[in-house]
């Protein structure tokens, strides 16, 4: 059983910093590109980043503006969000994914399991 578990979201001031967690079990994590996605309330799932399973290709959206990136230990199947520089916009829940095939992509399509998403909430 593919399991997904996301950590490290909670609440921060505009300005600050946070790093996320997404630990991967049950599936081969090397050969598989990973991707995060958030959702705020009212919208609709976007994409953030993803990197390839080798961690030597990594993607972002357009608002993301230098502000985050996207890495992974192979070693300990895990894939982070480091979150610099938040704003109030930034507020979602963040869900971790795994690609279908050795690359990331920036459409929820290209995603088979999910994990069931950590809280980040940025205050004004």
């Amino acid at each position: 059983q593919v399991q997904l578990v996301e950590s490290g979201g909670g609440l921060v001031q505009t300005g600050g910093s946070l790093r996320l967690s997404c630990a991967v079990s049950g599936r081969a994590f090397s050969i598989i590109g990973m991707g995060w996605f958030r959702q705020a309330p009212g919208k609709e799932r976007e994409f953030v980043a993803a990197v390839s399973g080798s961690g030597g290709t990594t993607f972002y959206a357009d608002f993301v503006k230098g502000r985050f990136a996207i890495s992974r230990d192979n070693g300990k199947n895990t894939v982070y969000l480091e979150m610099n520089s938040l704003k109030p916009e930034d507020t979602a829940v963040y869900y971790c994914a795994t690609s279908r095939g050795y690359s990331g992509s920036r459409y929820s399509s290209g995603y088979d399991y999910w994990g069931q998403g950590t809280q980040v909430t940025v205050s004004s």
